[in-house]
This record gives C-alpha cells, sequence and structure tokens, in this order.
C-alpha cells in the first residue's frame, strides 16, 4: 500500500513539475497535499529536492502556517506605448476613430505629456491561473466549490477538509450534512463551532477558509489583453483589470462598466482610486460578470506652471479647474491670472481663450474634449527688491522699505563689504521711469556707512541697484568665475585651455571698446600698429561674455561671484543702459578718464558729478600724475554742428574742492591726467655672463649700454665679445609678428603652386614639415651690438638702453658651427687658417638639395656675412670662433616656392641666438 501510495505521489508531483515548467505558479491540490503528508520526512525531502518544490508548501506545516505568496502572473509590456512617456501626436494616431484630438507635433512642450493612469498598467499577463492565497473577510459568502478546514483539538485530534457541494452544504463526518448556503464565513464559523461544542462533547474546533473557489469573468472592450478569465471569487474590478494586463491605449479608465446578466450593475471611475485614493466603486465581482472597456472620452491636456502636466479624460461637465484639480493644482510660481485655452472652433482654426483661474468665471469655464490648458509662469522680477553687487560679502537681492538708507542696507564696513572694497567710491543705478531709464547717484561708503554723512548717506529707492568695486582688480580671485562663463561659453563654442583667449576668459571676452566704436592700438619697437583683427571664435566670445553682463542684475550666479569682477566688467551694464537711452536732447551720460590714475576707462556720468568724483570714481592718481595741471575735453553739440574744445584743470585746487578747478562735467567729456615731465617708471635691464658684477640694473632715460657695463665693472678676462647676444623685447614682438606674416604667404604660395617647373607634382609634406617648423618658431628678438667697438670707447657703436633688455656675454668660443643642408651638421673645433670649404668637407660637403652659391655666415656678433667665391681665401672672410656657417636649401629644388630662402634664413638665424643663449 505504501508502494503504491509513493508512485502515486511522485507521479502527481512529477506532473506538477511538468506543468510548473510550463506555466507559472500552479497550487497544488489538498488531496496532494494530504498524501504527501502521509510520506515519511526523509521522502518528503528527497521528492522536493528532486523536482524543485517546496516542503512547506506540500507537507510539514499546516495550511495556516504556508507562505501566502500570490503567484506572478503579470509581466513588463514589450514594446508598449504606456512604458515610456510618449507624445501626444502618437495617441492620436492610435485613437483617430476615438476622439478629434489635436496634432501637438509641432510644440515640444507637448509633446513631452502623457495620458495620466495609464503607467498603472504597464504589465503583461503570463497565466490565467487564479489569486487564491488572499486572506478571507468575514462578509465573504461561501458558496459551493469553497473549501472549509476544522481542526478538532481536546479529547480528540482531527482536521477536516470540508467541500461545498452543489446543493450547498458539507458533508460533516460525526454530525452529518449541514446547509450552509448564503451564510457569510463568520456566520458559517459561529454556526458550525457552535454545533460542534453542543454535540461533541470535550471537543473544541477552529474553522478556516481553505481553497476558495473559482470563478469565470470576461474582460471585454478596449483592454489590453480581453477575454475569458479564470480569477478568484474575492476578485474585484481593479484586480480583473490587473490580471488582463489592464487598458490599452484607446481604452477609457474613468467609466469601466461591469455587467452581470446583461445589465449594468456597477462603473468604476479610476481617476478616484488614483488622485482620492478612493475605491468605494472597486466592486467584487461574481461568475459570468462581463468588465467592459469602453473607449475613451474626450482629452484634455494640461501644462505649464501645475504639480502634474498630462493628458486627462474628459467627463461630461467638467471645468477647467476640474481639469487644473486633476493636475494636482498650481505650482508656487504660477500665474494663474493669465492662462490660456488652445481649442478648434467651429471654422476648424485654433483659437486661444484667455481664462483667469483665481476668478469664479475661469473656473467655471467648461472644458471641450481637445483642449490644450497652459498655465503661465510669474514673472522673474522682484517687486520694490534692491540689488546688491560687487565688493560685499553677501551680494544678492534685498527688501526694500520706506525711508531706506545705505547705512541700513550694509550697516557695517568690516561685516558687509569685502576686505578689497574701495571705500571712496560707489554708486547707485536708479530708475528713473517705467520705461527702464536709469540716472546714477555717487556715493562715499566710508562716509555713509562708518561717519553717517547724510550727504553720502543716500536715501534708497525701489529697484535701486547698489554697486560696490574693488579697490585693487589684480587681487581677485577668478577661478570659480572663469569656470562658469567657460560653461556657458562652450554651449556655443569649444574653448580649450590654450585658446586663443587666454586662461582668464572672462576678461578676454569683455570688450569695453567694442562698445565704444573704439580701436585697439599698440606701439611695437617704437612703430604704431594696428592689433590684429580677433578671429571668429573670439568674437564670439566677447558676444556671449557681453550678453552675460548686460543681464547682470538678474542672473543670481554672476551676482553671487560678481565680487571678482573689475571695475569696467561691473560698469558695463550700466554704460551700455546709458549709451543705449542716449539722444540729442542729452546726449550720452558717460564721461572717460586716461592718463596716470588707477583704473583709466569709461564712467557712468553721475548726478552732479565734477572733476574730484571722476578721479575718485578711477581709484585715485597714481605716482607720476602731473597735478598741476590735467586736460579736460568737452564735446559741444550744437544744432548744425558740433565743436570740441579743450580746457586745463589744476588737480591740486580740484581735488581740495575748490569750484573753480573742480568744475561740472557734462556728457562725453573726457579727462587727461598728464604725466610728470621728465617722469620716469622702474626700468631695468639685465647682463649674464663674463662681467664682474652680473644681475639686474635699474636704469635712467637715455643711459647707454656702455654706461651700464660700467657699472657692471667692466668684462672679465674670460669674456667673447665677438658672440655677445643682446636682446630686446620690442624687437622680440616685432620678429615674431613678421614670422606669422610670413607664414600665412607662404602657406598661400603653398596652396597655389601646383606644379613645379619639371613637371613633378609639388612635394607638399615636405613644404608642410617647413611651414609647420617656421610657426612654432619663437622670436629671439637679438639686436646686433659691436660690443667691441663699445669697449674701447667708440661712440657710434654705442645703443641707448630699453626697459627689459639683456645682455649675454659669452666665454672665449672656440667653435665654428655648420648648419642647414650639409650631410652631418656639426660644431667643429675653431683651427686658424682653415677655409669655409674646408669646415663643409668636415661636415661631410653639401647636399643634393643645397645652394652653394647662397652659402652664408653668421658672426659671433650675430651679423650676416654673404662670402664672395672669389674671396674666400682672402683676409677680408676670415673665420673666426664663434662664427656658424648657413647653407641654405635650393629653392628651385623645392618646387620654386620663392619664400623658402627667407623662411629657411629665419629658421636658421633663430636657432643660432637660441643656441648662443643656451650655452651661457
Amino acid at each position: 500500500m505504501l508502494q503504491r501510495t509513493k508512485k502515486v505521489i511522485i507521479t502527481a508531483v512529477a506532473a506538477l513539475f511538468l506543468v510548473g515548467t510550463q506555466v507559472q505558479a500552479i497550487t497544488p491540490s489538498p488531496q496532494m497535499i494530504e498524501q504527501f503528508k502521509n510520506l515519511p520526512a526523509s521522502e518528503q525531502q528527497r521528492l522536493a529536492r528532486q523536482y524543485g518544490i517546496d516542503p512547506a508548501m506540500l507537507g510539514g506545516a499546516s495550511a495556516s502556517q504556508q507562505n501566502l505568496d500570490n503567484p506572478q502572473v503579470v509581466q513588463p509590456r514589450v514594446n508598449d506605448q504606456f512604458s515610456q512617456p510618449r507624445a501626444t501626436n502618437e495617441v492620436v494616431d492610435h485613437s483617430r476613430d476615438a476622439a478629434n484630438e489635436l496634432n501637438f507635433s509641432q510644440d515640444e512642450q507637448k509633446k513631452q505629456l502623457i495620458r495620466f493612469g495609464y503607467e498603472l498598467f504597464q504589465g503583461e499577463p503570463t497565466t490565467f491561473a487564479p489569486v487564491s492565497d488572499v486572506p478571507v473577510p468575514s462578509e465573504y459568502l461561501v458558496g459551493p466549490g469553497d473549501r472549509i478546514k476544522v481542526q478538532l483539538f481536546g479529547k480528540d485530534n482531527k482536521e477536516y477538509d470540508l467541500v461545498i457541494n452543489r446543493e450547498g452544504s458539507i458533508q460533516f463526518p460525526e454530525l452529518g450534512p449541514i446547509s450552509v448556503a448564503g451564510l457569510s464565513f463568520a456566520e458559517l464559523r459561529e454556526s458550525l463551532s457552535h454545533r460542534i461544542s453542543q454535540q461533541m462533547i470535550g471537543i473544541e474546533s477552529n474553522i478556516t477558509m481553505g481553497e476558495l473557489r473559482s470563478i469565470r469573468i470576461f474582460i471585454a472592450g478596449d483592454a489590453y489583453k480581453p477575454g475569458s478569465y479564470t480569477v478568484s471569487s474575492l476578485s474585484t474590478i481593479t484586480q480583473a483589470l490587473f490580471v488582463a494586463g489592464g487598458v490599452n491605449e484607446i481604452g477609457s479608465l474613468r467609466n469601466i462598466q461591469v455587467k452581470r446578466n446583461g445589465k449594468l450593475v456597477g462603473s468604476m471611475d479610476l481617476y478616484d482610486l488614483l488622485m482620492r485614493g478612493d475605491a468605494s466603486g472597486d466592486i467584487r465581482l461574481r461568475s459570468g460578470d462581463v468588465v467592459f472597456i469602453p473607449p475613451v472620452g474626450g482629452l484634455v491636456s494640461i501644462t505649464g506652471e501645475v504639480r502634474r502636466p498630462a493628458i486627462y479624460e474628459l467627463k461630461r461637465n467638467e471645468t477647467v479647474a476640474d481639469i487644473v484639480a486633476m493636475a494636482a493644482g498650481v505650482k508656487p510660481g504660477a500665474y494663474p491670472k493669465s492662462s490660456s485655452i488652445e481649442r478648434y472652433n467651429s471654422n476648424g482654426l485654433r483659437s486661444i481663450v484667455n481664462v483667469d483661474l483665481t476668478s469664479t468665471q475661469g473656473k467655471s469655464t467648461k472644458a471641450q474634449a481637445g483642449d490644450f490648458i497652459r498655465v503661465k509662469n510669474a514673472s522673474g522680477q522682484f517687486e520694490d527688491a534692491i540689488t546688491v553687487v560687487g565688493a560685499v560679502v553677501r551680494p544678492g537681492k534685498y527688501q526694500w522699505f520706506d525711508g531706506q538708507k545705505v547705512s541700513d542696507l550694509l550697516p557695517s564696513l568690516w561685516g558687509d563689504l569685502s576686505i578689497s572694497a574701495d571705500l571712496n567710491y560707489a554708486i547707485i543705478v536708479r530708475e528713473v521711469n517705467r520705461y527702464g531709464k536709469v540716472k546714477v547717484l555717487q556715493f562715499s561708503p566710508s562716509r555713509a556707512i562708518a561717519e553717517k554723512d547724510v550727504t553720502q548717506d543716500l536715501l534708497l529707492a525701489p529697484r535701486d541697484k547698489v554697486m560696490l568695486f574693488n579697490y585693487s582688480d589684480d587681487t581677485q580671485n577668478r577661478y570659480e568665475l572663469n569656470k562658469l562663463v567657460k560653461q556657458r561659453v562652450k554651449k556655443v563654442t569649444s574653448l580649450t585651455g590654450d585658446s586663443l583667449v587666454g586662461n582668464d576668459l572672462f576678461k578676454a571676452g569683455f570688450s569695453q571698446l567694442d562698445k565704444m566704436q573704439l580701436s585697439e592700438r599698440s606701439q611695437i619697437g617704437g612703430v604704431v600698429v594696428a592689433k590684429e583683427a580677433p578671429d571668429d571664435k573670439e568674437q564670439l566670445v566677447k558676444g556671449e561674455v557681453n550678453k552675460m553682463l548686460a543681464n547682470l542684475f538678474d542672473d543670481k550666479e554672476l551676482i553671487k561671484l560678481s565680487g571678482a569682477m573689475n571695475r569696467s566688467e561691473l560698469l558695463y551694464p550700466v554704460v551700455a543702459q546709458l549709451s543705449a537711452q542716449g539722444n540729442s536732447d542729452k546726449g550720452t551720460q558717460v564721461v572717460a578718464i586716461s592718463g596716470k590714475v588707477r583704473h583709466p576707462g569709461v564712467y557712468p556720468l553721475s548726478q552732479g558729478a565734477k572733476v574730484k568724483d571722476l578721479v575718485i570714481a578711477a581709484g585715485g592718481l597714481i605716482e607720476g600724475a602731473y597735478t598741476a595741471r590735467a586736460e579736460l575735453t568737452t564735446t559741444v553739440i550744437g544744432s548744425e554742428e558740433s565743436s570740441v574744445s579743450h580746457s586745463s584743470v589744476n588737480l591740486d585746487d580740484a581735488l581740495a574742492g575748490i569750484d573753480e578747478s573742480n568744475v561740472a562735467l557734462n556728457s562725453r567729456d573726457i579727462l587727461t591726467v598728464m604725466t610728470t615731465p621728465d617722469w620716469q617708471e622702474n626700468k631695468a635691464v639685465e647682463i649674464r655672463g663674463e662681467v664682474k658684477f652680473p644681475g639686474m640694473y635699474n636704469i635712467r632715460r637715455g643711459e647707454t649700454l656702455a654706461d651700464v657695463i660700467g657699472r657692471a665693472g667692466g668684462f672679465t678676462q674670460y669674456a667673447y665679445l665677438p658672440s655677445s647676444v643682446f636682446v630686446r623685447e620690442s624687437v622680440r614682438q616685432q620678429e615674431q609678428l613678421e614670422i606669422k606674416k610670413l607664414a600665412d604667404q607662404l602657406r598661400r604660395d603653398i596652396a597655389t603652386r601646383g606644379v613645379s617647373k619639371d613637371g613633378n607634382v609639388v612635394n607638399y609634406s615636405d613644404a608642410q614639415m617647413m611651414l609647420s617648423d617656421l610657426e612654432n618658431i619663437k622670436a629671439v628678438g637679438r639686436l646686433v651690438v659691436d660690443l667691441s667697438a663699445i669697449s674701447i670707447g667708440i661712440e657710434q657703436a654705442d645703443i641707448q638702453l630699453e626697459d627689459q633688455d639683456i645682455l649675454y656675454v659669452p666665454s672665449v668660443k672656440q667653435t665654428i658651427a655648420v648648419m642647414g643642408e650639409v650631410q652631418h651638421a656639426a660644431t667643429h673645433r675653431f683651427k686658424e687658417g682653415l677655409t669655409l670649404d674646408q669646415y663643409l668637407e668636415m661636415s661631410g660637403g653639401a647636399r643634393e638639395r643645397a645652394d652653394e652659391d647662397r652659402t652664408y655666415i653668421i658672426k659671433a656678433n650675430g651679423s650676416v656675412l654673404l662670402p664672395n667665391r672669389s674671396m674666400w681665401f682672402s683676409s677680408n672672410t676670415e673665420l673666426t670662433p664663434g662664427d656658424t656657417i648657413i647653407v641654405p636649401l635650393d629653392t628651385e629644388y623645392k618646387d620654386n616656392l620663392t619664400l623658402w630662402t627667407q623662411v629657411t634664413g629665419i629658421i636658421y638665424n633663430s636657432a643660432v641666438a637660441l643656441a648662443t643663449i643656451a650655452k651661457l
């Protein structure tokens, strides 16, 4: 008997395992569980291991101790449009027959909207198995097919698994048939417990529900997977929807119907459950019920400043206020008074309906299918707020109140102003009308805050901008400011650390002179040349930075970093505004100052400003300023023509406040602070090498090289004067410009040269290599000086010194260098009497592409000697120690490019100078 039982169990478990591989989560029958319990524990464990069955499910534990795990009947949908945000026009394609919706494909904001509520159904059903392991409520009505578990304990211990038959009765072994039809589970438990206690003396009972009966329902309409489903008798509408995978893309969420025997017995609005947690409409289903999902009704979209922008299903007589409530209300930054509705009118055209969502009339506006509601945002402007920027500890927006003064806004010099703040100059930018026109007031922060001077502690007005400046612009850490600018400019153009605009992107991008339509010029080596026009990238950076500065007072990030800006950058939006509002009546209310002041530039013309105020605005005078006289240039604009006049101002009297000199300024005035006659900035030169006292020497105007050599103690006995190198910064800058011009010309020459004289294609690889060498050359700035002549007192050989001049005096040279188109470029020991040809032979002779006829010598002092073939053996071309022989490239060999001679000469000459300096 035991063997037969084991075979039955093994067969049943194997069948269960095979079925489980095909259909997930099949609950074993009660008969299988009872038979499994009769097996020995070791046999139960073996079967469980062999067939992958949980022993807690099939044996060893009572039903009350089993894990109540629901089977996984739903998996994520594949390629379902509700599993991710969708464009509204996609919904229109699927619901064309269900609703007349707008095509929102041209509106990015509309494209991002999704249908509300459908993300609840992102799964796909995987099995039709009923869900049975759920708690049974007391009001559950038992019926045929339900199982009742009865446990008796006391005098006898027994367990019964009773099934309600089709007549609604259970067969209790000791008590006979008991009718339970129409009873709830609570009534059944009470009635059966009472009967057991009355008829079975000494026995107590525990009554629970076993396996529940299954019911068959139908899900029809626009469900994701419509059809017939076997579900638990406890299932409700929502549970049935989940089993069927939910609603498809055109199904309604607000009118889910339950029909029983052809009659409507209930309906459910899922919005009540999703938005308000109201599940009162989620009625329990009975066998044969039909859950019908009709097509979606009208759709209304809402976006803008609402908490949950989406596409909502519309029911009859719902208003705009109802739609806003569905969207969870408006955000704090919304401006509901200026909301709008896009809808189609009777002519088939789009129309705009303005609604005020704060009024009763606006809220009661009826919503229509296809409406697109926009809730606008509030203005980013602050009402009556005061903006503080620049050299303060806490820049930002502050509240204004009536009677507020500067000392109320910034009560402490040490606690509110930066340690680097200029205590003599600050401005207030004040609006004079509703059209944005401004005027500028100037005050002294130290006198206003510390001294409470009534003339400086100005009364503030709503929307004032208070601007303080750093005393020195060179001491500020601009790392964070440049980082911010680089991030913003990167959206328009890519910048690298080695770009043309340099490391300080913000300073490079700022262009005050561009705004004033002035041209920048610089002086190099005594020759005035126009500054090279910036390339497109640099212009783009300047434009972006200027746009940023123009919005300084409304940009929170820039306001926070405004303390690192220099004076011109902070003033840029003010000067730009004054320039924009200038007219023929008043002119542009700006003035300029140049010369010996700390911060020359363009400044806003403050109310009642005089010469002293402008000097204070520029940071005051610097060393070397000539205070006895300054020049004030005034532009007088007449009715027919304008004229420019110049007047002298005594700065000493003006700064002392004497009215005769401290004259009032007018629009476009320019004050020039002159330099004291014969004033000289600190200038120094350097002498290195074989002098008795090498080092840095300060020089006066007109001092010569011979003078400084004398101050350096003269030359040592090891000095080799013919090989000295004299370097000048202005010459270096001029040479660098010439190298760049030559590189551009060579690039054009290569591009236009197609075929060489012998018909061969131009060798562009060699040409590009030479061009790359030329572009990478760093000019030295060597100036040829005859140090030997200077040492013996010949005045014609002496030169006047400039700032940053450097003299290299090498030790005795005993070498001759050979460079260029030779077999082996090398440096040879100088031997008296050897000729140029002999040194060339020592380097292996000239190459095939060398131009021997143009061989030249760079003398030790930097001068160039072009020897004549017939004179090579004469004393006039005698080589001296430190000379360099150059064999140039044959330009005919190099595709007849006429620039090659000049190019190779620059390359070799620079190499010789660098080699000489490197050996010191």
